[in-house]
Order: structure tokens, then C-alpha cells, then sequence
């Protein structure tokens, strides 16, 4: 049994690497069609301030732990042993895995030239894995008919997980829109793309243990993210305490 806690309205599953990867290559091999959503402050504040986007992100199949802010607050809700559930290393351990069981993975995102240096460099460190789609999507939204054309050839391929690294919101939309259309586990991967593939630096282990990953990433791209982590992170903070004092609140009431 998943259990779960609300976190500004979204929902987030108590896993581990263990149990998701299980999860996964359960639905994997049984040819059915859900999606995987990794949570950090930037996707739960996305979904606060968009009803909508709240809907996609509470009817993911699975949500993780993605970022440390969410697992300090799951362990003060009583999950007292709660991990981290990073999407780029859920990425590497489901690799492992369908490589292990023989499932054909595919990959959707990043530009080009990132998608054929992380397939390149995949191949090498996975040799006997079925990589059976990889896409590359313009950064205009598709019409109608070449969606479905990709959707065809995603289904063609005999994918039964794909990997989707859009960004967020986008990614997590676009799972949510295709749940059903596709047989296969679709996993949002966020930035997993660039940092396996050699694009991006990830930020050192103890940063991303102590939760200061997002400083790393501040200061590496500093004109994309300083709206995320400078208006963003302070919000997730105080609407979070206030939440928190209401929770205890309610739980000695």
C-alpha cells in the first residue's frame, strides 16, 4: 500500500528508489499505460498557483520526493524515514533495471544535439538495453496531427517506458494527455537529459543532500532560474509554516 501526504494541495507519495523502480517495471511489463511525476518546490508551486495544473500533477500515478524541502516535511509529518526520490538517479536505477528485464525504454526531449549525446553516452554505460524512439520535439507547441503522428510512432516503436525530460509544467501535461494513448510508464525526468548527457553540471552530493542544490543551479544559470528560486523558494517557506502550524494545530484538536 502507497501512502501519501498534501503538501499546498498536491499529493506525494512516501517511496523509495526500491519500491518506484518495482512499481514501474510492474506497469512496464504489463503493458499499461501511467505516468511518474518527481516533486520538488518548483513543480508544487506551479500547481499552487494553477487549479489546473494541480489536477495533473494529483492524477500522476506516482509522485516522488524529488526535492529535500519535501522530504524534511514528510519526515516531520511522521514519514520518519523518508528518502529522496531524485528524478535523474530514479532515471539511472529504472535503466539498470529494464536493461536487467529486457523492457525497450524511449526518450522524448532536449534539444537534438543533447538527445544524441545522452543515447550515445546510454549506450556505452547500458550496452545490452533496447532503446527503441527518441525524439526531439520543436519548442513550438505540436498541432494536432503531428501529435498524434508521434503518438503512432511512439505506440509502433514497442516502448514500454519513455522517458519525457519537457520541462516543468510541460512534461507533466503532456503525460497527463497521453495517459491511455500510450501502453508504456511515462516518467517526467526535468533536467535528467542535460545532466546525463553532459550539458549541465549537477550539483555535488552534499549540496544536493543538504538541500542547497538549488543555490548550485542559481548560480549556473542565474538569468533563467532567479524568478524559480528567488520569489518561488521564499513563497514554498511561508506558505509551508503556515501549514505546518495549522497541521499540529489540527492534530491536538
Amino acid at each position: 500500500m502507497t501512502y501519501y501526504i498534501s503538501i499546498l494541495g498536491s499529493s506525494i507519495h512516501s517511496t523509495s528508489y526500491a519500491q518506484a523502480v518495482t512499481q514501474i517495471l510492474d506497469w512496464a511489463s504489463s503493458g499499461e499505460s501511467h505516468y511518474v511525476c518527481a516533486a520538488n518546490v518548483h513543480m508544487l508551486m506551479e500547481a499552487y498557483d494553477s487549479p489546473e495544473f494541480q489536477k495533473v500533477v494529483n492524477s500522476a500515478d506516482l509522485v516522488t520526493p524529488d526535492g529535500m524541502p519535501l522530504v524534511w516535511i514528510m519526515r516531520l509529518r511522521g514519514f520518519k524515514h523518508q528518502e529522496r526520490v531524485y528524478g535523474p538517479t530514479l532515471m539511472l536505477k529504472v535503466l539498470t533495471a529494464a536493461q536487467d528485464s529486457n523492457i525497450p525504454v524511449g526518450f522524448l526531449g532536449g534539444t537534438r544535439g543533447t538527445l544524441d549525446s545522452l543515447v550515445k553516452k546510454i549506450r556505452v554505460q547500458y550496452p545490452h538495453l533496447t532503446i527503441a524512439h527518441k525524439f526531439s520535439p520543436p519548442f513550438k507547441e505540436l498541432s494536432a496531427g503531428e501529435d498524434r503522428s508521434l503518438t503512432k510512432k511512439i505506440n509502433s516503436s514497442g516502448i514500454r517506458i519513455l522517458f519525457v525530460g519537457l520541462g516543468c509544467p510541460k512534461q507533466e501535461k503532456w503525460m497527463h494527455t497521453h495517459r491511455g494513448q500510450i501502453p508504456a510508464v511515462m516518467i517526467g525526468v526535468g533536467a535528467a537529459f542535460d545532466f546525463h548527457s553532459g550539458k549541465k553540471r549537477q550539483a555535488p552530493k552534499w549540496m544536493q543532500q543538504t538541500g542547497l542544490e538549488w543555490f548550485f543551479r542559481l548560480v549556473n544559470e542565474p538569468s533563467r532560474l532567479w524568478k524559480r528560486y528567488l520569489i518561488q523558494n521564499p513563497r514554498f517557506v511561508i506558505l509551508n509554516l503556515i501549514e505546518h502550524i495549522r497541521y499540529w494545530m489540527g492534530k491536538k484538536n
